[in-house]
């Protein structure tokens, strides 16, 4: 009798936390009226829910004749089954927590920040979208962004089955902001969003093939073909993020990456990341392809005041030595050679940049750094602003309230006659 009364009460509070469940809504996750302006779109809300509707179904059919039969059951058997709904309510639990960190931020003074960063990544999918008109199919939902410890910035892509929820597939792009970073002149914003752009258009793999033939191509040395196919994700990413912002993001890029000669010369075995070193060399060079040089060697003589090779590298020499000649290579590969998943085109065909965007880019930061609004799309602005930060005419603070406030300024009376979006929670 205590056995079974003992697993009694193990059921009943499994139960407990089953309704626990069905009572998660909008006002727990605490957004006001007055966040609607910087909250995500009602169609977010709805994909959260019905990713949480679908997670609690699972719960509850294993839960129902669990409820049911227990007591006909060998003892070890109930404790087995009531392990495998407490792993859906885990994935119930872990998703849920998710939703809620990332929407309740925009609750918070980090609200306009948040939602500025949200315009920013919107707008380099509608830069793809009017350069290649049906590129994608259909309809997608835009990137989320949040907040969140760490140093750099970092993306999920839409779909990838994530760990921290136990192999539930994320349903559309979050991109995570260190909580120091949330000023909209980082340009390693633009490369997180490229990642996420990407995936999206398919190219992962066409990409990472096309490398590895180039490279071995080149030397046929399969440890160059290794290294340069681990990084090709990351190598896409600055391209696109050049392509998406310009030569300022190149410099961006490259603020982030400067480091003591130690860690920025140093070569990871097995990283996805380029050894930084080099990595700013193919900035210079993709800024050169698409005709910018002065950029790119004005770039290469800080890069090179800041770094000696002689002075000592912990870099292999075969990447060292091939890196001349690779490099160009590899840019031209990645962003210049067409792929079928783009109906034939290039990366640089489907994020045009040119001189013209440019100048414009240089008089929005010049108006910018007057306090005055610059009409830019959202991805120039980025640039425009770190332009004007680099001028050093207008406080840091100030400037990017200025961009914030005219990144968000269109979203307020939209949003203010929209209606709220529906409650976030598991439906029963």
């Amino acid at each position: 009798m205590d056995l079974r009364r003992f697993l009694h009460a193990k059921l009943i509070g499994l139960s407990a936390r089953l309704s626990r469940l069905a009572r998660v809504d909008n006002a727990f996750v605490g957004l006001r009226a007055q966040d609607m302006p910087y909250a995500p779109s009602p169609r977010h809300f709805e994909v959260a829910n019905q990713r949480l509707g679908a997670v609690e179904q699972r719960i509850r059919s294993r839960f129902a004749p669990l409820g049911r039969h227990w007591q006909r059951q060998d003892p070890q058997r109930v404790l087995v089954d009531i392990a495998l709904v407490e792993r859906e309510l885990d994935r119930a639990r872990r998703l849920f927590g998710m939703f809620y960190e990332v929407f309740a931020q925009r609750g918070t003074s980090f609200g306009p920040a948040l939602a500025a960063h949200d315009a920013i990544a919107e707008d380099c999918y509608l830069a793809v979208r009017q350069a290649a008109p049906r590129i994608f199919d259909g309809p997608l939902l835009k990137p989320v962004c949040y907040m969140e410890h760490g140093y750099s910035p970092a993306t999920m892509r839409r779909g990838v089955q994530l760990s921290r929820l136990l192999g539930e597939a994320n349903p559309f792009p979050l991109i995570r902001i260190p909580w120091d970073r949330d000023q909209p002149w980082q340009s390693v914003f633009l490369h997180e969003v490229a990642h996420n752009l990407q995936a999206d258009l398919g190219i992962w793999q066409e990409n990472r093939t096309a490398v590895l033939r180039r490279v071995m191509g080149g030397g046929r040395d399969p440890f160059l073909a290794g290294v340069y196919g681990r990084w090709h994700k990351e190598i896409f990413a600055d391209l696109a993020a050049i392509l998406l912002g310009g030569p300022a993001a190149a410099w961006g890029m490259a603020d982030f990456l400067a480091h003591p000669q130690p860690r920025t010369m140093t070569y990871r075995p097995g990283g996805a990341h380029p050894t930084a070193y080099l990595r700013v060399y193919m900035l210079a060079e993709m800024m050169r392809r698409i005709g910018f040089p002065r950029d790119a060697t004005r770039l290469l003589r800080v890069w090179q005041g800041l770094y000696a090779a002689r002075g000592g590298h912990r870099i292999p020499p075969p990447l060292m030595q091939s890196a001349p000649h690779l490099i160009p290579q590899v840019v031209d590969e990645i962003a210049f050679q067409t792929r079928r998943n783009l109906a034939q085109r290039a990366l640089a065909d489907i994020i045009p940049f040119s001189r013209d965007d440019e100048a414009a880019i240089r008089e929005g930061a010049r108006r910018l750094a007057a306090e005055r609004s610059a009409d830019l799309p959202p991805r120039h602005l980025v640039s425009a602003a770190h332009y004007a930060l680099e001028a050093g005419r207008i406080p840091p603070q100030r400037l990017a309230q200025c961009v914030i406030h005219q990144l968000t300024s269109h979203l307020r009376p939209q949003r203010r006659e929209a209606q709220a979006p529906p409650p976030l929670r598991l439906v029963a």
